[in-house]
């Protein structure tokens, strides 16, 4: 058993988003982005499917050339190599599902 808390422990920087690993199971990395609004992810792919939650907050999600606001309670599952960015439009808890042999460098990254 595996246990984590999404709420526990949360740092907002004011220059970028703050990514932390919560836990790591057989098959997926769950991660916490931490937001504050105005900050934003650059575009930039999976090299496999992710499940991208909004957990408090609301975002600007951008994929295939359009944008959805996604707020508190909205999922949203991308095939890998799908481009995307996201724009913070209110601080945001976003909990996002990456495969076990993706990593979490590549997440910091994005955000770097």
């Amino acid at each position: 058993m595996i246990t984590a808390s999404i709420t526990k422990n949360i740092t907002y920087k004011e220059d970028k988003p703050t990514i932390t690993l919560l836990m790591e199971t057989d098959t997926t990395k769950e991660i916490r982005i931490v937001m504050r609004k105005n900050q934003e992810m650059k575009e930039h792919s999976a090299p496999k499917p992710i499940v991208v939650e909004i957990f408090e907050g609301e975002i600007n999600f951008g994929v295939n050339k359009k944008v959805l606001n996604l707020k508190r309670g909205d999922l949203i599952a991308l095939d890998a190599n799908v481009p995307h960015d996201l724009v913070c439009t209110e601080d945001a808890i976003v909990r996002l599902t990456i495969a076990k042999t993706d990593s979490i460098k590549r997440v910091n990254d994005v955000v770097s």
